[in-house]
């Protein structure tokens, strides 16, 4: 497993600037509909989980998870701040399961695979969460994730029965999108 990021280390890279590279809609937008129930894993203080619940409008909802509790409570006083908390569950997990028994049409893994003690088990975890043709965007960051350490993340998935149904370009990120193929 890697590093698990402190919660107060996230303020380095969740604020204004982040905005500048890394636009949630964009990246997210060919997959999240309005009325989606989206997952996002690791989901920090809320970076992409506010927008997601932006996407998903007031009949959508977004399930998110996070090992740390304060990572949690940032994310929902934010959330409250931009008037979509009530379309956001947090989630405490653990580092050995996303414990989230709802299924979802879209999930976002956005730069936490590597951070997880058994990635292979956290895919399929996943997998089992996606509701048939669902998908999942998985994207590691570059300076943390070889290519090589990034190509094992892509095998563990097609393991787990996903398939890769595209390849987005994210700033200074590896990514793929998988699809449930079942």
């Amino acid at each position: 497993m890697g590093h698990v990021c402190p919660w107060w280390h996230a303020y380095l890279f969740d604020n204004w600037f982040r905005a500048l590279f890394f636009k949630p809609e964009r990246m997210f937008g060919p997959y999240v509909e309005p009325g989606m129930a989206v997952l996002d894993i690791g989901c920090g203080m809320g970076f992409n989980s506010i927008s997601l619940a932006r996407m998903v409008g007031p009949d959508g909802r977004v399930i998110a998870v996070d090992v740390q509790q304060k990572m949690l409570d940032v994310m929902l006083k934010r959330a409250r701040k931009a008037g979509v908390a009530e379309r956001i569950r947090a989630c405490r997990c653990s580092p050995e399961s996303i414990e989230v028994d709802e299924q979802v049409s879209f999930a976002v893994a956005f730069w936490v695979v590597h951070e997880s003690p058994d990635p292979p088990a956290l895919l399929r975890e996943v997998r089992d969460r996606l509701r048939p043709g669902g998908k999942v965007l998985v994207a590691e960051p570059k300076g943390v994730v070889s290519e090589e350490a990034f190509r094992d993340t892509l095998a563990a998935a097609l393991d787990a029965g996903l398939v890769v149904c595209d390849k987005p370009r994210i700033f200074w990120s590896r990514a793929a999108v998988f699809a449930r193929e079942r």
